[in-house]
């Protein structure tokens, strides 16, 4: 097991203030806990100001990179001390054992990776219409998601590397990843695929009893949130496709043919039953459309890749915040 721990908790904006602060305090709470926390504010000077003057034990520190979270994050790891390096959103809030269970992981000598489940917090009432396996649209854990075992990655707002990781394949991509509220995303699923070609037996893995509670504002449980949050994890993507030159997203084909459309299914299968009929045809006609509208956005993202000079891609080499990954 790796001998110190750093949490990584990435910030960029004064609305999200008091969702910022209970995330620190529970990252502090834990037992044992960490040996450093490190909050990277994305050019935002004021939560700066905020934050540190309120958490005199984290070390606050601006985004030294480009805009964006994969930046925020690569500004973690070089600050980072820990052999150990976590990251949790900065709208998440870790459950008590959270660092514990996420730490016992690595007790295996071949686990690089590891993550835990993202619980929806709703602000609101959760929307009839709103399909479990879609909750990877709001950064929770979905139906079809196992509760363990190996996986090629972990939720973002959920997982921890060996710094080991950082040193064999690079830092995250910069040309991957969330920018402000722009929901594009798979940051981390490009950086698991690099890990595991530069660690051969590297495993990475999700973890019982290492959850966090990720709010959902109501901005988020609505349709047109989740379904052009569809067309950017299509997006996303087909970047991920891109950098990685190989067969990166057999997960996701899978998750269509047995996850969706069973979903469809069993959605369908309620409505005949009369069990609430109207919520089941909606969230049978989200899941059908969420597929269509990421496939546009998969081809779409493909297009503008292509167009793209391959200097332009911004893929991060070993030591460094760019790798080529052939």
């Amino acid at each position: 097991m790796p001998s110190s721990r750093t949490v990584v908790v990435c910030a960029y904006t004064l609305e999200r203030l008091a969702l910022t602060e209970r995330c620190l305090a529970a990252t502090l709470a834990q037992d044992p806990p960490p040996e450093q926390v490190v909050a990277v504010i994305d050019h935002n000077p004021e939560l700066l100001d905020r934050l540190a003057a309120s958490f005199p034990t984290v070390e606050v520190i601006p985004n030294a990179g480009p805009r964006g979270l994969s930046g925020a994050r690569n500004t973690g790891i070089d600050r980072a001390t820990g052999d150990l390096v976590a990251f949790v959103d900065d709208d998440a809030v870790p459950s008590d054992g959270w660092l514990a269970g996420l730490s016992a992981a690595f007790i295996d000598p071949a686990v690089i990776v590891a993550g835990g489940r993202a619980i929806p917090s709703w602000e609101g009432d959760r929307p009839g219409w709103f399909p479990e396996e879609f909750l990877w649209t709001v950064g929770c854990s979905y139906l079809g998601q196992p509760a363990s075992g190996d996986v090629r990655n972990p939720l973002g707002c959920n997982m921890a590397f060996r710094r080991t990781v950082f040193e064999a394949a690079g830092s995250f991509d910069p040309a991957v990843g969330r920018l402000g509220t722009l929901p594009i995303g798979a940051e981390e699923t490009e950086l698991c695929i690099r890990a595991r070609r530069a660690i051969p037996g590297g495993r990475i893995v999700l973890v019982d009893g290492a959850e966090v509670h990720h709010t959902v504002p109501r901005s988020r449980a609505r349709l047109g949130y989740v379904i052009r949050r569809c067309f950017y994890e299509g997006v996303s993507k087909a970047v991920v496709r891109r950098l990685s030159k190989n067969d990166a997203l057999g997960t996701e084909r899978s998750y269509v043919a047995r996850t969706v459309t069973g979903g469809i299914l069993r959605q369908l299968g309620r409505a005949v039953r009369l069990q609430s009929p109207i919520d089941a045809i909606g969230s049978a006609v989200v899941l059908g459309v969420g597929v269509v509208v990421a496939a546009g956005g998969y081809a779409y993202g493909s297009v503008r890749a292509r167009a793209s000079r391959p200097e332009a891609a911004g893929v991060a080499v070993p030591g460094s915040t760019h790798s080529e990954t052939t």
